[in-house]
């Protein structure tokens, strides 16, 4: 379901990233499933 399409108040529990200048979203779901890999691209400031 990534790259899915959020709209209106979905967004507010989906997750937005950016990949190659484009914003990506992606369903709870996966944010859950990827929630490793997603903090794993994170710059050391956010820690």
């Amino acid at each position: 379901m990534v790259g899915a399409q959020a709209t209106g108040l979905a967004r507010l529990t989906w997750t937005r990233g950016v990949e190659n200048g484009v914003w990506v979203w992606t369903c709870p779901p996966c944010s859950r499933d990827h929630l490793r890999s997603i903090e794993g691209k994170l710059d050391r400031a956010w820690w």
